[in-house]
């Protein structure tokens, strides 16, 4: 595992988690890539910032699996303010100079590791 991807990954993990909105904006790059169940697209880290504030949400990590130089999936526990038992989901990351440029948010790990695959092979053939 590349320790500059897993570094940022933390480092996302960590401001998330804090719910440090200046923390969380700096762990990201400038667009964000994101995926989640109300869609997908590029942000800024002060929409990534304002989204740690406004959803509340932990992801605690439970298991890395490596996919490539730049892509891991982590698997994660969340929970959110409103709903405190934790549910299992799977996020594919992508970083790049030492920021995450890519959290694609999936409801488990088989569906996260095909969609990295996807995105390596992707990548792969440019």
């Amino acid at each position: 595992m590349d320790s500059g991807l897993e570094a940022a990954i933390n480092e996302w993990h960590a401001s998330v988690n804090e719910g440090d909105l200046d923390r969380a904006a700096r762990a990201v790059g400038d667009p964000v890539v994101v995926l989640g169940p109300r869609g997908a697209g590029t942000i800024t880290p002060a929409q990534f910032a304002e989204w740690v504030g406004r959803s509340g949400i932990t992801l605690r990590p439970r298991s890395w699996h490596p996919v490539s130089e730049r892509l891991m999936v982590v698997e994660e526990d969340a929970t959110w303010p409103e709903h405190t038992e934790p549910t299992r989901v799977a996020t594919v990351f992508r970083a790049s100079g030492g920021k995450v440029t890519a959290a694609l948010r999936l409801p488990d790990l088989k569906a996260a590791l095909e969609l990295a695959h996807i995105c390596r092979e992707m990548a792969a053939s440019e």
